[in-house]
């Protein structure tokens, strides 16, 4: 899960990106509009944090231009601005959500995976593909209803590919969606982590699409 962050404060912006990342997010960081403008157009994420009080150009302005365009990313302001007007006029620019500074950073990230979730046609915490469950908000994997053991990598992975189950995904989603701007966090390439994730899943459960990416079966034939 991807997660852009527009934020010019600069001990809460790197503060953002490493609590978020401990919490299973792929958290990127910019300190102004432009430069969240410049990486939208070029990266997918999946859901954007935006200051409001951001220099030269604020976060409200930033939030209509990308409504305007069409974008539907899930966007959730987070700034010490709390009184009602602002809260009515972020959320009226299109914010699908709003949270006043100072927050609590596991509130955040329950924010951040609802938002994700309702965009993505999931209400529920609980993704499903046969017979494996994601449980999103415990941060807990079961496959035929036993506890699966996994590392935040490959549970970051999973949930990607459990978000489109039986469709391909591009290995370079897999990778943004896990890593982010700054590579693999944990030292080691995608292929090692479907590794291990195959060997956890069993044989049939993740296959190769060459030269694009991988596909997770809902149900492997024996």
């Amino acid at each position: 899960m991807r997660v852009l962050i527009v934020e010019d404060d600069p001990l809460l912006g790197p503060g953002l990106k490493t609590g978020l990342a401990q919490d299973g997010f792929a958290a990127d960081w910019v300190q102004a509009a432009e430069p969240a403008l410049h990486a939208l157009s070029l990266e997918h994420f999946d859901v954007l944090v935006l200051d409001l009080g951001l220099p030269g150009r604020d976060g409200l302005s930033l939030l209509r231009e990308l409504r305007r365009a069409g974008s539907v990313l899930p966007i959730l302001i987070l700034t010490a601005r709390d009184a009602l007007a602002d809260k009515v006029g972020g959320l009226d620019a299109g914010a699908d959500d709003y949270l006043v500074k100072p927050f609590d950073l596991d509130e955040l990230s329950a924010r951040l995976r609802a938002l994700v979730r309702r965009s993505g046609g999931h209400p529920a915490p609980l993704l499903c593909a046969g017979d494996l469950t994601l449980d999103l908000a415990q941060r807990a994997a079961t496959q035929g209803g036993q506890p699966l053991t996994l590392s935040p990598r490959e549970f970051a992975l999973l949930e990607v590919l459990m978000t489109t189950p039986d469709r391909v995904v591009a290995r370079t989603r897999l990778d943004a969606s896990t890593c982010g701007w700054h590579g693999d966090s944990e030292g080691n390439s995608l292929e090692v982590h479907i590794h291990n994730l195959r060997r956890k899943l069993g044989p049939g459960r993740i296959l190769t699409v060459r030269g694009v990416g991988y596909r997770l079966v809902c149900d492997p034939v024996p």
